[in-house]
C-alpha cells in the first residue's frame, strides 16, 4: 500500500536539496518544532506560503528539539508524527528536518529567495537572515494573528 500523499512530500535531508533546484520559486523556508500543531502554527505557513510560489518547511530532530529547553518530555510527538502533520497541510509543498541546533546548513544546501519565521522573532535574530539577504533574497518575521502556543496548552493539559 502506498503511503498517503502528504507523506510523499517528506524529504531526507540529503535529497532535499535536489528537490529545491527544482521547485518553483521564489522559494520560501520555514522551520521550527510543531510538536503540537494548533492555529498559530497553521496560519503561519499559510502566511509564509503566500510569500512565494513553493514552501519548504524544515523542522527539528528530537535531539534538537530537546536542546532548545521547552521544558519535560518535549517533543511530545515524534519526529516522524510531526513531519506527517506539517505535510499534510495544504500550504506546505515539502518537509524535511535537521538534527543540529539550526537550520543553518540546510538552508546553504536549499538556497531560499524567502526565509520565514514567526513574529516572535525579530528579522536581526533569525538564524540564516544574513546569508539569504546576502544573495539578494528576503526575511520575514510573520505577525502572530492568533495567540497559541504548544508550551502554553502542554502545561493547560499537565494542570488537567
Amino acid at each position: 500500500m502506498l503511503p498517503p500523499a502528504f507523506e510523499r512530500k517528506i524529504r531526507a535531508p540529503e535529497v532535499a536539496g535536489r528537490w529545491a533546484r527544482g521547485a518553483a520559486r521564489p522559494l520560501v523556508f520555514a522551520n521550527g518544532v510543531f510538536d503540537l500543531l494548533h492555529r498559530g502554527h497553521v496560519t503561519y505557513l499559510a502566511r509564509a506560503r503566500a510569500l512565494g510560489a513553493a514552501l519548504i518547511v524544515a523542522v527539528n530532530g528530537d535531539a534538537s528539539a530537546r536542546r532548545l529547553g521547552k521544558g519535560a518530555g518535549r517533543p511530545l510527538n515524534a519526529l516522524e508524527d510531526r513531519m506527517a502533520l506539517v505535510a499534510a497541510l495544504e500550504s506546505v509543498d515539502a518537509v524535511t528536518w535537521f538534527e543540529e541546533d539550526t537550520p543553518e546548513a540546510l538552508l546553504a544546501a536549499l538556497r531560499p529567495e524567502v526565509l520565514a519565521k514567526g513574529g516572535d522573532w525579530p528579522v536581526d535574530r533569525i538564524v540564516g537572515a544574513q546569508a539569504v539577504l546576502a544573495r539578494g533574497g528576503r526575511v520575514v518575521s510573520i505577525p502572530f494573528e492568533h495567540e497559541r502556543s504548544s508550551t502554553a496548552l502542554i502545561e493547560r493539559i499537565r494542570a488537567g
